[in-house]
């Protein structure tokens, strides 16, 4: 028990925390206490050589990267994952399937190519991709990129033909042509996608992600949304309207909608609002109770089957002209090389469905890794997804990425690997192949309900506003811009603005940095907000001035000022000051050799926000009380007034903790108001720069002329007993100021 009762008094003892040491410079521990390790630069030619160097473990490590299926296809363990691989596999085809003809839609393709982009790229994937959980596929977002882009280059008002019937003609638009033309430019831009994103990779550019912040992706993804379901509109109320593309497009589609809605179609308006009650029940359902399912209850696959029976029996597009799918060829098409003469206008957006796509893939994979204790290679992944789009291209195929709402199957219904998705794409192969043509009276207006009630996640995400707005209110700002920009200028020229704001966002943030003033919490070494912790206490002649931000041309202007004005030392009200006394001396000498009259001279300067008065010592008489009374000389209060210092602060000291870097530009201008400072004898110090920053400096020439390393300091603590030694007589200091 004596012992017990002694591990508890000594488990209560605090961890102390001693260290006495000198007082450290720059120049100390560059020339005492740290020596650079010793290194010979390689040579070019011995750089390329290791980089290029052949050896069986480079090879094999090369080829396990390129292809991970051999790192883990080898090591399966098939009685513990094929049964939930093969469930999993199953459930995500079902879904992929009518997904697949939906969005195809939205592509302005047939529906076919939605077949076709849901078999290829998913096989791909299982050989290069690194996640285990996501289901590669079409993706709403991305179709509709794709269907804008085909509309704009290949429009309807370019496939109408004249055709004469008898004295009269008209216009009948070719559809056929039209739907050719779309598809060539749909694979021609996958085709530039995947070499984009294959370059990318190889480039080591995975990281271009970054730039997309979450909300910027929340904000897009909630418009994209928003866009999807107004150009579903015409299809769920079976009316004919044109289709737009570019800025304010989703304006002109919801005019059009409603100057034609007396046209609506009852019957096909009554079948898409019954499937959508229908599959927002069943989405519940799942979702309510998905511990005790299973597998989800498959409602797109039940609404499409259904739906084609009774489309079928009742003759829907003959007798009720409801919009069907049409024609679905059976078969695969053979390989066919894409027309690359239609690439020039295509470039710009490429580069965008190309990023939006890889995004898209790398969030969710490294959500699901994250979840299930694994890593993702984004390098890996950008090929692996460029690989899918370019290979897949010449198979008749629109570009494709990871899709939320199968992800979600694909995991929930405890996939392992990507065997999963292997299977999933055998199931649309046999369906292409072998049944296809089943599917051809299958009400375009069920497409749009799946559709719509797919996106309800995507509007859900809305909530974000009244979270942000509490938490950050520049990313709200970065959210709202993101969805406005892409509402109305589209999702090209939306992306860019909403790309271009995050980044003045961090130029705003530079440039506003919350600058503090530090004080001393007694009998530490730390140093805090003065404004913010009343136990902090700025030391007697010294001010700590700390900003949280780099120093760089676009800021080093403020910074200064910020200093300037939070330090409340002025060097430029100062020299007025000096010149002011010295003014007031040279007039005190004239007085004194009795030239002309006593002067009665007062000069105002203004330091630290408070106005002072410097009057002449030369006033022969002063009324005190209504009396006046002969003033005594004062030659020593002269003397002591002109000795006195222009201000009680002696030192300055700026913690360089928070900065991660310095331009050339900020580097001047650092040097320049140190040596303003100097010019009124308060010296300026720096304190708690990273030896990287340091290196830098040493680069840009920074310790020449008013700047040397003696004025540099590990920590502020050793800066604070530096000033105080400076100023006081030589005695013995503690660590309070």
């Amino acid at each position: 028990m004596e012992h017990e009762s002694a591990a508890r008094e000594d488990t209560a003892e605090p961890l102390m925390y001693r260290v006495e040491r000198p007082v450290y410079d720059e120049a100390f521990l560059q020339s005492q206490l740290l020596h650079r390790r010793e290194t010979s630069p390689a040579s070019l030619q011995k750089k390329v050589a290791q980089r290029f160097q052949c050896s069986s473990e480079r090879a094999k490590a090369l080829a396990l990267s390129t292809l991970p299926i051999l790192a883990w296809l080898p090591a399966y363990p098939f009685r513990e994952y094929l049964f939930h691989d093969v469930v999993s596999g199953l459930s995500t085809g079902v879904v992929q399937l009518p997904q697949g003809l939906a969005y195809a839609m939205l592509a302005a393709v047939p529906p076919v190519y939605g077949l076709y982009s849901s078999f290829y790229p998913v096989l791909l994937y299982t050989f290069f991709g690194t996640s285990r959980h996501i289901s590669i596929g079409t993706f709403a977002v991305i179709s509709l990129m794709i269907g804008g882009v085909a509309v704009r280059e290949a429009p309807d008002s370019m496939f109408y033909i004249q055709t004469a019937n008898g004295t009269n003609s008209s216009a009948v638009l070719d559809v056929e042509a039209r739907d050719a033309r779309r598809v060539q430019l749909a694979v021609v831009l996958t085709t530039l996608v995947g070499i984009i994103q294959c370059v990318f990779g190889l480039l080591r550019f995975g990281f271009v992600s970054i730039y997309l912040t979450e909300p910027l992706v929340r904000g897009f993804t909630t418009a994209a949304a928003l866009h999807v379901c107004i150009s579903q509109l015409k299809y769920l109320l079976g009316v004919q309207t044109q289709r737009f593309s570019g800025p304010l497009s989703a304006l002109f589609i919801v005019k059009a909608v409603f100057s034609d809605i007396i046209n609506t179609n009852l019957v096909s308006l009554s079948l898409g609002l019954v499937c959508i009650v229908f599959l927002y029940a069943i989405k519940d359902l799942n979702e309510r109770f998905k511990k005790k399912l299973p597998v989800p209850i498959p409602g797109e696959i039940i609404v499409v089957i259904v739906s084609t029976g009774v489309s079928y029996g009742l003759g829907l597009s003959e007798n009720y002209s409801v919009g069907v799918v049409g024609k679905i060829p059976t078969g695969l098409l053979p390989p066919a090389v894409p027309q690359f003469c239609l690439l020039p206008n295509l470039i710009a957006d490429s580069f965008a469905i190309a990023i939006v796509g890889f995004s898209m893939g790398i969030s969710l994979a490294k959500m699901f890794a994250l979840k299930h204790g694994y890593t993702v290679d984004g390098n890996q992944e950008l090929i692996a997804i460029g690989l899918c789009n370019f290979i897949s291209s010449f198979f008749q195929t629109f570009a494709i990425t990871c899709s939320m709402s199968r992800s979600l199957v694909q995991e929930s219904t405890g996939g392992k690997t990507q065997i999963a998705g292997l299977l999933g794409s055998l199931v649309v192969l046999l369906v292409v192949v072998a049944v296809g043509f089943v599917f051809q009276p299958l009400p375009q207006t069920v497409l749009a309900a799946i559709i719509m009630v797919n996106l309800l996640g995507m509007f859900k995400q809305v909530r974000d506003i009244p979270a942000l707005w509490r938490t950050s209110r520049i990313e709200l700002a970065i959210w709202l811009v993101a969805f406005v920009a892409s509402v109305l200028l589209g999702l090209d020229y939306g992306l860019l603005v909403a790309v271009a704001f995050a980044i003045l966002t961090v130029i705003y943030r530079t440039q506003s940095p919350r600058s503090v003033m530090l004080g001393q919490v007694p009998d530490t070494g730390m140093y805090c907000d003065v404004d913010e912790y009343e136990e902090a206490s700025e030391c007697s002649g010294i001010k700590i001035f700390q900003s949280n931000s780099s120093i760089y041309f676009a800021n080093s202007d403020l910074y200064v000022n910020s200093l300037k004005e939070k330090s409340h030392v002025n060097p430029a009200k100062l020299q007025a000051e000096r010149k002011a006394r010295e003014k007031l001396k040279s007039n005190k000498k004239i007085s004194k050799k009795g030239e002309g009259s006593p002067q009665n001279m007062s000069v105002m300067v203004e330091d630290q926000g408070v106005t002072h008065e410097v009057v002449s010592w030369s006033h022969a008489e002063e009324q005190r009380n209504g009396q006046v009374t002969e003033k005594q000389s004062q030659s020593d209060s002269e003397e002591a007034l002109f000795l006195e210092r222009l201000t009680p602060i002696h030192s300055i000291i700026l913690d360089w903790t928070p900065v991660n870097f310095v331009d050339s530009v900020g580097a001047k201008a650092i040097k320049t108001v140190i040596k303003e400072y100097a010019a009124v004898d308060v010296q300026v110090l720096i304190a708690g720069c990273s030896r990287t920053l340091l290196a830098e400096l040493d680069t840009l020439q920074f310790f020449t002329g008013v700047m040397t390393p003696e004025m540099v300091f590990p920590t502020v603590h050793d800066a604070v007993l530096h000033s105080l030694r400076w100023r006081a007589p030589p005695i013995k200091h503690t660590s309070q100021c």
